[in-house]
Order: structure tokens, then C-alpha cells, then sequence
């Protein structure tokens, strides 16, 4: 597996520029004679479909849901960051560049990074053109708020729920080319392999999730735009359809698959009711702004919130990095809330739970202002917990949210696989081991409006790609694998649910590969893992038929897919003997608590190669250099 990122020589403020100028074009009356696939229609993919149509490129889109706008992009609820400056504060590229960088404690590419911060300013513009809603100061200007690991406000969002009025802008102009004929859209379509035609990625094969009928798609090349894969540790924040397979069947194919171990806990969802909980909630990291979050001072302290007074309250965040606050990066304050859970002074009926209170705020500004800039975030932690957040602190604690892992790509976006290209959280390149707060809407429109569709051309300009019929042999043969694979499922006929086995995978994960792993937690994963996958396909059931609709057979697929990733997760965990970011190795830390790098031994991307189910996947690793942000010990105090 060869390895070339294809970092542009040149200046870093340059290399953007020089690199576009660079790259190979296609004609304008040649674009419509390739044929693009585009898997997923959220912010990444519905972006990359919309503006790739409109250069004149034909796309076929895909998606497991109903329609492209229940992507999980609309989950997204704080708001996306961009360099304006517009708060005079003291915000630049420089600066958005050298947070993100810092923020994924020093393993992202630099060249990459400062891409997206460059990009970021085009986002805005683009998106307000298209009529988002952003919200805007009484003069009429953009508002902007902060996000953590920042000290400046540079995050435009739509109150709380600016992933969906993003997808919108994003989606509106992908129906403007579905009416005229350039995407064809897919939808209720699940990938279940992608097609290589010497050595290029030419198609998939995809389940029309309603009939059952499954067949062969042939393009000129292939973007996968899928996500993350945080539900497998089965309670996450993802939405429930959130899965890993499309990228996993990419690296099963010869992908190369990144610091799989890099996954966000989110700091601030809403904790777990019990045993038979299916998802969890995320309440925007923008409540950080104005929320306070504390835990009594005492082990034990059981009084409700508003008998607890001020000198027997813990701000720890606050007390602990007064230089950020509330508003440390999010691998950070996830930490230091388990850590005082552990401590036996969580809050709420399981005592897993860390408060986050507004009534500093109220006081200060008004209820008023308060529900202007919450308002339904608010609304929503009500009608769940039937606690008013006016009246009392919201309890949060940690959950899986993002990856930073996934599918390697090098500056073009194009995975190991030449043809196969990745975008949005479906690869490694922009956030290193912690993304900061409001990133990923940043980075998936950056790459969908802007970068791919530059790059991509330069693949096709140069590919020598002959005709190829969805007859093809090789389609044939994928699609009898993908066929075989549903039938060995459903021939199992097993006693116990594809959900328990996903709730027994997700428990392992978290407790050994979750937000604190060690060594020994790891190699006990490791050794329980395949005994595991071994029950589950000994012993699951999966009722109906692949002729129809059927739910828990499409469950099922993407569960055996976890089944596997979730031994890749902890083979890397084990192999990066160090703590940087969310991979917080627990023999690897300061006097402080704080995580600890290993730069001599792991300043590089580690990046696998399948090997076979079961099998030590094949290491390599991509070297990260440091010229603009000098390695230092990451402070937020």
C-alpha cells in the first residue's frame, strides 16, 4: 500500500492556490460523458452532488433513508466556523488554522487544516446566498458565538439547529439538479460493496431497501460520504442508521483505514435512563457559553441543585482552566466529568451526571435572551427529561459522538484505492485525534462545495477509463458475495437479537475502548471480541426475507460490519502507546491528569491494511510534520 499524500510544495498560504492551478480540467463539454457516484446526501454529499451536477458531471446519489434531508447532518445543532473575523476580535485563517491543529492535539496534516480554514470563509458566503437562516446581530449583521478550544467567536449558526438549515441550502440545490436530470437520487438504497475494475473503483452494488432488489451501479468513479461510526459503541449521538459499512467494505476492497482509535466523546448529551436506552442525545456544545458546569464539592451530596450554595458547588472546569473555562475542547471536558463522576460526585438519579447551569445567565441577560439564542434545545431536554433547564441545571454527561478515524485520502480526497474518493467524516484528514466544536459542518461542506469537485477532475482528466457495462464480471461477482453474505444471515436462525449482540459489542467498546483505555483493557477487548463476532454468527436471529422490505436484516449487515471494525478500533488503540486528544491511554498521562504525546513514536497517521477477518490487519504509517505550529504540550489553562 503506497502512501503519498501529495502535499503541494510551496508556501502553506500558498499551496491551495498553486495546487488548483495545478490540477488537470476537464473540458466543459467532456464533463457530461462521466458518471459519478456519490454515496450519502448529507452535508458532504449533498453538496459534492449538487456542484458537481452543476459543472456538468452526471451523479447518481445514494441513501439508506427516505429522503436525503433526514440525513444525520441535521442532528448537527451548534453552528459551523469560518475565519470571518467579523467580531474584530482577533480572528484570521492563521488563527482558525492553528486552533484546529492545536485542538486535534498535533495530529492532522498541516497542509489540510489550513485548506479548511482558507475554505471556511467561502462556506459562509455560499450558504447565505442559498438563504440560510443564520442568525444575525439587531443591525442586521451575522451573529457569531464561541465554540471550545476558542477564544474568539467565530461560529455562525440558526439558533440550535443549524446542521438542518444547512442541509437544507445543500439539499435544495441538489433537487434543482434532480429536476433537471443531472443527479439521479437514489434514496431508500443501501451500499453493500463497491466494485474495483483493475485496481480502480468503478461502481457498487447497492439494496433497494424497499423490494429487496439488489443491483450493480457502474461509474467512472466513486465518493463515499457517510459518516462516522460511533454507533459502535451502540449508545452514541449518531442516529440510528449511522453505520460503518460503507467505508468498511472500502478497506476491506484495499482502502487503507486511519486512526480508527481517534472517536469524540461529546461532553455535553444528555446521560442514560437505563439499560434498554437505544441512542442518547446531544445538547449543543453552544450551551457552553452560557451554561455553568458543576458537581458538588462533597462525595455523596444528594440535595437538589438549588440547595447546594455556591461554596459547595465545584466549577471545575472554571477552577481548573481558567484561560478557557467552560469552553475547553471537548476531549477535555469529557474527561474531567467522568473523572469527578468516578469520584462518586456525579449528580442526578444514577449519579452519572455532571450539572449545566444557566441560572448565572438568566440572572444576567434575561430569560428572554436565554430562549432566543436556546430556545429549542431548551424545548427539547424538557419534553425528555420533563425538567424545566429555566428552573433548574440541565445533567449532561459524555457520549460518542464524532470520529476523526476513517478512510485515508491524501490532499486530493482520494482514498488508497485510485477512483475512490471520501469526503466529510467518512475520512481522517482535517481533525487529528479531537475535532473541535462546530468542525464537521465546516469540514463536510468544505469538501463538497469546493475541493472535491476540483480534485476529482484531475483524477478523470488523467484516468484512462474504458466503457464498462454493469454486466461486467467483476459487478457479477460482488454482487454474488453481497448476496451470499444476506443469505448467510438469514440462514442462521439463531435465539438471540441482532440488538443484544450490538449492546454486548458496544458495552466492550466502551469500557475499554471508550474515553479511557489502557493496555491491558485493550487486550481483553481484543481477546473477547472474536468470541463475540463467533456467537453472533452461531446464534442471531434475523426473521423475514432479503426479498422485501426488512429491517432487521439491514440491521444485521451493519452489526456483523461492526463486529469486525470494532477489532480494528482496539488494535489501534493498543498500538498507539500514547495519549493525544479523545485516545486517552491511561498510562500515558501528566502529574495533571492532562494527555500525555508521544511525539518521537507517534507523530504520523497510522493507517491499516486488511489482512482477513480475524487476522492482524498490516500497519503503515504516514509521517506528520510540524513547520507553521511547532509540537508543544497542549494547554488550555
Amino acid at each position: 500500500m503506497e502512501l503519498n499524500a501529495r502535499i503541494p510544495a510551496g508556501p502553506l498560504e500558498q499551496k491551495w492556490d498553486r495546487h488548483r492551478f495545478d490540477l488537470k480540467l476537464v473540458n466543459p463539454a467532456n464533463k457530461r460523458r462521466y458518471r459519478v457516484i456519490i454515496v450519502g446526501s448529507g452535508l458532504a454529499g449533498a453538496s459534492a452532488a449538487a456542484t458537481m451536477a452543476e459543472l456538468g458531471y452526471a451523479v447518481d446519489c445514494f441513501c439508506f433513508q427516505d429522503s436525503p434531508r433526514r440525513a444525520h447532518s441535521i442532528a448537527a445543532q451548534g453552528g459551523i466556523n469560518a475565519a470571518k473575523n467579523y467580531q474584530n476580535d482577533g480572528d484570521s485563517i492563521f488563527r482558525l488554522f492553528y486552533d484546529t491543529i492545536k485542538g486535534g492535539d498535533f495530529r492532522a496534516r498541516e497542509a489540510n487544516v489550513y485548506r479548511l480554514a482558507q475554505v471556511s470563509l467561502n462556506i459562509i458566503d455560499q450558504c447565505v446566498a442559498q438563504g440560510v437562516p443564520f442568525a444575525r446581530e439587531y443591525g442586521g449583521h451575522l451573529a457569531n458565538r464561541s465554540f471550545g478550544g476558542a477564544q474568539v467567536s467565530r461560529t455562525f449558526y440558526a439558533r440550535g439547529q443549524t446542521g438542518q438549515q444547512l442541509l437544507l441550502g445543500a439539499y435544495q440545490a441538489m433537487e434543482k439538479q434532480i429536476g433537471a436530470g443531472t443527479v439521479r437520487m437514489f434514496a431508500r438504497h443501501e451500499m453493500l460493496d463497491i466494485v474495483l475494475v483493475d485496481g480502480r473503483a468503478r461502481g457498487i452494488i447497492a439494496r433497494d431497501l424497499v423490494s429487496g432488489e439488489m443491483r450493480a451501479f457502474g461509474a467512472h468513479a466513486v465518493v463515499l460520504a457517510t459518516g462516522g461510526y460511533s454507533n459502535a459503541f451502540y449508545l452514541s449521538t449518531n442516529a440510528k442508521g449511522c453505520n460503518v459499512t460503507a467505508i468498511w467494505r472500502a478497506y476491506r476492497r484495499g482502502a487503507g483505514f486511519a486512526n480508527p482509535c481517534f472517536t469524540q466523546i461529546h461532553p455535553t448529551s444528555i446521560p442514560p435512563a437505563g439499560e434498554n436506552q437505544s441512542k442518547l442525545t446531544l445538547m449543543s456544545e453552544s450551551l457552553r457559553n452560557d451554561g455553568r458546569i458543576w458537581v458538588p464539592r462533597s462525595q455523596g451530596d444528594t440535595r437538589p441543585a438549588d440547595q447546594i450554595p455556591d461554596t459547595d458547588r465545584d466549577y471545575y472546569l472554571e477552577r481548573l482552566y481558567p484561560s478557557f473555562g467552560n469552553l475547553a475542547p471537548r476531549d477535555i471536558a469529557s474527561r474531567r466529568a467522568k473523572e469527578a463522576v468516578d469520584e462518586g460526585r456525579g449528580v442526578g438519579p444514577t449519579g452519572i451526571g455532571v450539572y449545566l447551569d444557566f441560572r448565572d445567565a438568566i440572572r444576567r441577560l434575561g430569560q428572554s435572551v436565554i430562549a432566543d439564542r436556546y430556545g429549542n434545545l431548551f424545548d427539547m431536554y424538557r419534553n425528555i427529561t420533563g425538567e424545566n433547564p429555566y428552573e433548574v441545571p440541565m445533567r449532561i454527561y459524555p457520549a460518542p459522538h464524532y470520529t476523526m478515524g476513517g478512510l485515508w485520502v491524501d490532499y486530493n480526497l482520494m482514498s488508497t484505492i485510485p477512483g475512490l474518493h471520501v469526503i466529510g467524516e467518512a475520512n481522517f484528514s482535517d481533525h487529528g485525534a479531537n475535532r473541535l466544536g462546530a468542525s464537521a459542518l465546516m469540514q463536510g461542506l468544505a469538501d463538497g462545495y469546493f475541493i472535491l469537485p476540483l480534485t476529482i477532475g484531475n483524477y478523470l482528466a488523467q484516468a484512462k477509463l474504458e466503457p464498462i457495462a454493469e454486466d461486467h464480471a467483476a459487478f457479477r461477482d460482488v454482487e454474488a458475495e453481497a448476496r451470499q453474505r444476506l443469505e448467510r444471515l438469514l440462514a442462521i436462525n439463531g435465539t438471540r437479537t441482532v440488538r443484544e449482540f450490538h449492546q454486548k459489542l458496544g458495552k466492550l467498546l466502551w469500557d475499554f475502548c471508550g474515553m479511557a483505555r489502557s493496555a491491558d483493557g485493550l487486550r481483553f477487548a481484543l481477546s473477547r471480541i472474536p468470541a463475540l463476532r463467533e456467537e453472533f454468527w452461531r446464534d442471531v436471529r434475523v426473521p423475514g426475507s432479503a426479498a422485501d422490505l426488512n429491517q432487521s436484516l439491514e440491521y444485521a449487515g451493519r452489526v456483523a460490519d461492526f463486529m469486525e471494525f470494532a477489532e480494528l478500533m482496539c488494535h489501534d488503540a493498543l498500538d498507539r502507546a500514547e495519549s493525544c486528544g479523545g485516545h486517552f491511554r491511561t498510562e500515558h498521562q501528566t502529574a495533571e491528569g492532562e494527555a500525555r504525546r508521544n511525539d518521537e513514536d507517534y507523530a504520523h497517521a497510522t493507517v491499516w491494511e486488511f489482512t482477513g477477518v480475524g487476522e492482524k490487519p498490516r500497519e503503515h504509517r504516514e509521517s506528520l510534520t510540524f513547520e507553521y505550529v511547532p509540537l508543544s504540550q497542549r494547554s488550555y489553562r
